[in-house]
């Protein structure tokens, strides 16, 4: 075993989730990214698109770090939610080579300050501004691990695939048959319940 060292097991999951919600655009065409399938327009590339943000005003603004590259969806007049989707301009490599980006840099800010260095959240409440690295941490892989659980969901809606990661489904083994037996049992006990 080796010595215990809670940054590394922190960019460790952070990695993870990174790398899990980046593989749920892989082998899509680009309507299938961009495709809103909930009600309030849940999208797989707006999801790596807003979560790239999310790294880059974290690690970056909150810690004196601000990212070198301008984020148009961040102006005063921006379109409202237009980082939670893809524009027609906008294409597939410039938003996961701008993540890839946010991951270095958010990296990078985490290589050079300790757990307990200080930021300041400005977009949080002013009870809560102040905040330490670690923290931070946290609070991005809750909201990155959020998102690729919505990524999950809008590519099984899609195409059907599930799971974690490519080599790593993290599903009951079933084929369709037994999942198709699954849902409609599920069905019925919902029904059942809905009827008391």
């Amino acid at each position: 075993m080796t010595a215990w060292d809670p940054k590394s097991d922190l960019r460790r999951y952070l990695q993870i989730a990174r790398d899990a919600l980046l593989w749920k655009l892989d082998g899509l065409s680009e309507y299938d990214i961009r495709r809103p399938l909930t009600p309030t327009g849940t999208n797989l590339l707006g999801l790596v698109k807003h979560v790239a943000g999310v790294e880059l005003g974290y690690f970056g603004d909150s810690f004196g770090r601000p990212f070198a590259e301008p984020l148009p969806w961040t102006a005063d007049d921006a379109e409202l939610n237009v980082d939670m989707w893809a524009t027609a301009d906008e294409t597939r490599e410039e938003i996961v080579g701008l993540y890839h980006r946010a991951w270095a840099h958010s990296d990078a800010t985490i290589d050079a300050l300790a757990l307990d260095a200080t930021g300041q959240v400005a977009w949080w409440p002013e009870e809560r501004r102040q905040v330490r690295l670690h923290q931070i941490l946290i609070h991005v892989i809750a909201e990155t691990n959020r998102h690729a659980g919505h990524a999950d969901i809008v590519r099984e809606l899609i195409d059907g695939t599930v799971g974690l990661r490519q080599d790593n489904g993290n599903m009951s083994p079933g084929d369709q048959a037994w999942w198709e037996g699954y849902r409609s049992r599920l069905e019925q006990v919902a029904r059942e319940a809905g009827q008391r």
